[in-house]
């Protein structure tokens, strides 16, 4: 089954493609608010699919070789046989089932028909965050019922007579009060709600936090302390990075750094990303081919995980 080697390349590449069939596409989405359910959704990265793109672009085949420790010939020619088989279930008007992918059928004009498999997200970035559900802040209704309250509290005079205006001193007296009570009450009501509003805030970024925390890499038995000159940033002409890992803890780059020194790579430790990772890199490389060319290598020869970043 060649659909867990697409499924795999999908998290380091924008564009697999199945030769004689077509190709799987991504695309990053940022987070958003739904509004409806009060719920935040992280970035995530979508797959679609092209019938048109069917060129080899030997990425799959090379993948299937390294994995399964066969030739590349014979990852070609595996990478053919499913495809057979996948013309066979559409030429039977059945749906093909790509776990971790989608489904691909047959429309009425005898077109494919994508289906993603939603729940799956591809972004390495967003690894570890989901969807944090907020409940919703009453200010508007709480401003309501004060408004309510205030409409419902007349000032009543009492009739008397015209030599009698004592009673016309209390009545003012109870306006007053009556208005105090009031301005304190919405000042009351105003107050809870900036404390309710406070609590949800802190609630959701507490759960971001734990998010977070969860997409932390560790290294489960670490090097003894070992002091070298690392490079924090790489050169501004070499935007293409072979990455081999990002690590919470910056002593933990810095000893995965000196690991991969100690192997002959020219390796570096890159600024931390926006979720507070520190990337490590194998080395820095000045063009798209030559990141490619090394990240083939590092493959075959020290990690076949290793994927490809572009600083910006």
């Amino acid at each position: 089954m060649i659909e867990k080697h697409i499924s795999a390349l999908l998290y380091r590449y924008q564009c697999v493609t199945v030769p004689g069939f077509g190709a799987f596409l991504t695309e990053i989405r940022p987070s958003y608010l739904d509004a409806n359910s009060h719920t935040f959704y992280p970035p995530k990265k979508l797959v679609s699919f092209n019938a048109n793109v069917k060129n080899n672009d030997g990425l799959l085949a090379n993948h299937i070789a390294l994995q399964e420790k066969i030739s590349y010939s014979a990852a070609v020619h595996a990478v053919a046989v499913a495809v057979e088989d996948w013309k066979q279930v559409l030429n039977n008007y059945d749906i093909i089932t790509l776990k971790n992918l989608g489904e691909i059928g047959l429309n009425a004009e005898g077109s494919l028909v994508f289906t993603p498999d939603v729940p799956v997200n591809y972004l390495t970035e967003a690894f570890g965050l989901s969807a944090v559900v907020a409940s919703a802040v009453r200010r508007e209704e709480l401003k309501a019922e004060v408004e309510a309250l205030e409409e419902r509290a007349p000032i009543i005079f009492t009739p008397e007579r015209k030599r009698s205006y004592s009673y016309l001193k209390y009545a003012a007296v109870f306006a007053v009060l009556t208005g105090a009570g009031v301005t304190g009450f919405k000042t009351y009501h105003d107050q809870q709600v900036e404390i309710q509003t406070l609590a949800v805030q802190n609630s959701v970024q507490e759960k971001v936090q734990q998010q977070i925390q969860q997409a932390t890499f560790f290294i489960d038995n670490p090097l003894p302390a070992v002091t070298l000159p690392l490079k924090v940033e790489a050169p501004a002409n070499t935007p293409y990075h072979v990455v081999a890992g990002a690590y919470k803890s910056e002593a933990n780059a810095d000893k995965a750094v000196a690991q991969l020194i100690a192997k002959g790579f020219k390796a570096q430790r890159l600024q931390p990303n926006k979720f507070g990772l520190y990337p490590v890199s194998y080395g820095g490389y000045a063009t798209y081919a030559e990141a490619q060319t090394g990240m083939r290598q590092i493959h075959k020869t020290d990690n076949p995980e290793a994927w490809l970043m572009v600083k910006k």
